[in-house]
C-alpha cells in the first residue's frame, strides 16, 4: 500500500523543536488485523464510555501515531540524490528525522487503570472511616523570586519540558506522490542549469588538484605577505570555486559586461558555467549584469545613513534597477518620492550603476550591450521572467500605476525607447531586404517538395511575390497583431523588457514564431509538445488550461537552454495539441457568479487511456458536462445504470480519484472547485 492509497493521513509539526507527529489510519478490514485485540486496546485506553476526548472514537484501535526523533546530529555527510536523464542531482540535507511508533496510548491506559483502582480503594475506605476532624491550616505567602533563582528555574529540565509541551502543533496537509504540488516541489531537487555541461567546480587542473590533496603547511602560509582584509589578489581569487569568484567580482564592481567578466575569470573557464553562476548573483539590465541587491545588503543588515533595514533597501534598489530596464535616464527625486528613502541611500543606489549628468539626471553607466542580447536569447528570456515578477511586486508595494514596458524592434541595437512610425518602417524594410533571399530559397524548396510528393493537402504555400512594401506591411501587422504566448517561460517573446529580449518573428501567415502551424505534427516543436501533453494527461486525466500552463512552465524550467520548446508556444497551439492527443474539452456549467478565470473554465480530460476504467471515466465526464457539482450517490447510481453492473467501492473510488475532488460533501472536477 502506498501513501496515495491511505484513506486517512494527517500530520502536525512543532517548528521550534523540529518535531513531527504523523497519524496514519490502520486498515481494520484487512484479514491480518485482529479485531478483538483492537477492541480490547480501545477499551483499556478510553474506557466503556466514549466522548469527544476519546482516542479511538470508533471503539476500535483504527489508527497509529508516529513521532519523530533526530537520527543524527551531523548531516553534512548526507544528501538527497535524484537521477534523471543521465545526470545525478544532489541536494544537501540540513536535518534528518526518523519516525518511530508512539505508544502514548499505553500510558493513557495505565493512567485510566490507576484512576479506577484509586477510586475503588477510596470507596472501600470511606465506609469504614469516620469523618475526619476539621484541621487548622497555615497560609504562607511566597517571597519574591530573585533573578538568579528565576534563571535556574528557566534552565531546569522541568521548565524546558513544560515549555516544549506548551508549544502549539501546526497541522499539515498531505499531498500525494502524483499531486501537482508534489511535482512542483520535486522540481527544486533538480539543478536548473544546462544539462550536459560539466560543473567546472568539479573539474580542476592537475596542479589545483594536487594543491587540494596536499595544502601548504602553516609555516609557508605565515611567510606570505598579508594583504588588507578587503583586498583579494587575482591569484587568490582563482583558487576559489567559480561561484565565489563571480560573487566577489560582482560585489566589488557592481556593474559589468559579460565579456569583461569572462576576461577576468580566464580563458579556460566555460562560458556556459559562468552564465549559470552570474544569474545567481546579478540581474540583466540593458545587456549588462548588475549585482543583486541582497548581495550588497544581506539579511539583518541596515543602512549606515538612516538605519533602514536591509529588506527596505533591497526593495528601493530593485526599483532603481527596474527603472533602468525601461530607460537610460533616472531622476533621483522621482526615486526618492516613490521609495520614501533618504537622499544618501538613493544616491548610493544610483552611484552603483549610473553617472550624473548636469540638467539631465542619472544615466546608466555602461552602453547597451546588444551583442550579448543577440547571442544569448535564452538567458534574456529567463531574466525577463524575473523582472516581470519584480515589477509586479514593486507595483503592489509602491502602489504604482501599471505601465506598459517599451518594446524594441529586433534590428535595433541601441537601448529601448519610443519608436516612431518612420523608424518602424525603416527597420521593417531593412529586415525584409536581409531576409528576401532566404525567403525566396525557402519558397522554391517548398515548391519542389510539393511537385515531388503531391500529397500534402494540409500545407498551404503562398506563391505571391514578396515585395519590399508588402513585407513592410507584414512586419507592421505582425508587430501590432501578435498574440501574447502565456505558456512561454517568462511571458511572451515579444513582451520584453528594455534589456533587449528579442521578439517572435512572423513571416507571412504560414508560421508562428518561426514554427509551422499546429497542424504540422512532423516538426520537432509539435512532437515535443505532444509528448509533454500525453505524458501529463496519463498522470492527471483531468486538467484546466490554467493548470496545464503552470505544469508546462515547470517543464520548461527543467529543460536545458536552447531547447526547441523555448521558441514560444501559443495558447491556441497548446489547446490544439491537447485535442489531437485524444483529449476532449468538458463544457462544465460553471455558476454565473463564479470567480474562475477563462483559463480555469476550460477543462480538458483524457477520453481513452487504454485501461479498464475508460468507460467509467467517460460516464463520469458526461455527468459533469451537465452538472457543476454532484453527490456521490448520484454518480454511483449513474455508473451502475450505464455500465450495467454493480461497481465495487474500490472501482468508484478509483474513478473519482482520477477525475474529481471532494469539497463540502460534493464532488467537483479537478481544478473547478472554488473554495
Amino acid at each position: 500500500m502506498t501513501y496515495d492509497d491511505i484513506p486517512h493521513l494527517s500530520a502536525k509539526i512543532k517548528p521550534k523543536q523540529q518535531k513531527v507527529e504523523l497519524e496514519m489510519a490502520i486498515d481494520t478490514l484487512n484479514p491480518n488485523y485482529c479485531r478483538s485485540k483492537g477492541e480490547q486496546i480501545a477499551l483499556n485506553v478510553d474506557g466503556a464510555c466514549a466522548d469527544e476526548s476519546s482516542t479511538y472514537s470508533s471503539k476500535l484501535m483504527d489508527k497509529q501515531t508516529f513521532c519523530s526523533s533526530q537520527s543524527t546530529s551531523n548531516t553534512a555527510r548526507y544528501a538527497a540524490a535524484l537521477y534523471r536523464q543521465g545526470e545525478l542531482h544532489l541536494t544537501p540535507l540540513h536535518g534528518i528525522l526518523q519516525l518511530r511508533p508512539s505508544f502514548s496510548y499505553l500510558d493513557k491506559a495505565d493512567a485510566k487503570h490507576r484512576e479506577r483502582e484509586a477510586a475503588n480503594e477510596a470507596g472501600d475506605s470511606s465506609q469504614d472511616e469516620a469523618e475526619e476532624d476539621v484541621k487548622q491550616i497555615t497560609v504562607r505567602f511566597s517571597r519574591p523570586e530573585s533573578e538568579q533563582a528565576r534563571q535556574r528555574r528557566v534552565q531546569s529540565y522541568e521548565f524546558l519540558q513544560k515549555k516544549h509541551a506548551e508549544e502549539p502543533w501546526v497541522h499539515l496537509h498531505y499531498y500525494g506522490l502524483r499531486d501537482s504540488r508534489s511535482e512542483h516541489e520535486r522540481q527544486y531537487l533538480l539543478c536548473q542549469g544546462s544539462s550536459g555541461v560539466e560543473n567546472t567546480e568539479l573539474v580542476k587542473s592537475p596542479s589545483e588538484y594536487l594543491m587540494m590533496l596536499m595544502p601548504p603547511s602553516p609555516e609557508e602560509e605565515k611567510d606570505k605577505p598579508v594583504a588588507p582584509s578587503n583586498v583579494l589578489s587575482m591569484a587568490q581569487l582563482r583558487t576559489l570555486p567559480l561561484a565565489d569568484q563571480i560573487k566577489i567580482l560582482m560585489k566589488n564592481v557592481k556593474v559589468m559586461p559579460f565579456a569583461n567578466l569572462m576576461s577576468l575569470l580566464g580563458p579556460s573557464i566555460d562560458s556556459v558555467a559562468v552564465l549559470r553562476g552570474i544569474q545567481k548573483v546579478a540581474m540583466l539590465v540593458q545587456g549588462n549584469w548588475v549585482v543583486k541587491s541582497d548581495i550588497l545588503y544581506p539579511k539583518d543588515s541596515s543602512s549606515p545613513h538612516s538605519g533602514v533595514p536591509a529588506e527596505v533597501l533591497c526593495r528601493g534598489r530593485d526599483f532603481v534597477m527596474w527603472k533602468f530596464t525601461q530607460s537610460r535616464w533616472v531622476v533621483r527625486k522621482e526615486v526618492a518620492a516613490v521609495t520614501k528613502l533618504c537622499t544618501e541611500d538613493v544616491k548610493d543606489f544610483l552611484e552603483h550603476m549610473a553617472v550624473v549628468r548636469i540638467n539631465k539626471g542619472w544615466e546608466f553607466i555602461l552602453p547597451y550591450d546588444g551583442e550579448f542580447i543577440k547571442k544569448h536569447p535564452d538567458v534574456v528570456q529567463r531574466q525577463h521572467m524575473l523582472w516581470s515578477g519584480i515589477q509586479a511586486k514593486l507595483e503592489k508595494v509602491y502602489n504604482l500605476v501599471k505601465e506598459t514596458l517599451p518594446k524594441k524592434p529586433d534590428g535595433q541595437s541601441g537601448p529601448a525607447g519610443l519608436v516612431s512610425g518612420d523608424q518602424r518602417v525603416q527597420v521593417a524594410r531593412s529586415k525584409a531586404q536581409q531576409n528576401h533571399a532566404l525567403l525566396e530559397r525557402e519558397l522554391q524548396r517548398r515548391k519542389e517538395q510539393v511537385r515531388a510528393s503531391m500529397v500534402l493537402p494540409s500545407v498551404r504555400i503562398k506563391e505571391e511575390p514578396m515585395s519590399e512594401e508588402g513585407e513592410e506591411e507584414e512586419e507592421q501587422e505582425a508587430d501590432e497583431d501578435e498574440e501574447s504566448m502565456d505558456t512561454s517561460l517568462g511571458g511572451a517573446l515579444h513582451n520584453r523588457l528594455a534589456n533587449g529580449l528579442p521578439g517572435g518573428r512572423v513571416a507571412g501567415g504560414d508560421s508562428f514564431n518561426g514554427h509551422p502551424p499546429p497542424g504540422c505534427a512532423s516538426t520537432p516543436v509539435a512532437r515535443e509538445l505532444r509528448a509533454f501533453v500525453e505524458a501529463t494527461f496519463q498522470r492527471q486525466f483531468v486538467l484546466t488550461l490554467s493548470e496545464l500552463k503552470r505544469l508546462f512552465n515547470l517543464h520548461l524550467a527543467s529543460l536545458p537552454p536552447g531547447h526547441t520548446l523555448f521558441s514560444g508556444i501559443s495558447d491556441r497551439m497548446l489547446q490544439d495539441t491537447v485535442l489531437s492527443a485524444g483529449c476532449k474539452q468538458i463544457l462544465v456549467p460553471f455558476p454565473p457568479q463564479t470567480a474562475a478565470s477563462p483559463d480555469e473554465q476550460k477543462v480538458f480530460a483524457l477520453w481513452e487511456s487504454g485501461d479498464m476504467s475508460d468507460q467509467h471515466r467517460q460516464v463520469l465526464l458526461e455527468i459533469f458536462s451537465k452538472n457543476y457539482r454532484v453527490r456521490r450517490n448520484l454518480i454511483q447510481s449513474r455508473l451502475t445504470q450505464e455500465c450495467g453492473e454493480d461497481l465495487s467501492k474500490q472501482e468508484v473510488d478509483k474513478v473519482l480519484k482520477d477525475c474529481c475532488v471532494s469539497y463540502g460533501g460534493m464532488w467537483y472536477l479537478k481544478g473547478t472547485v472554488q473554495s
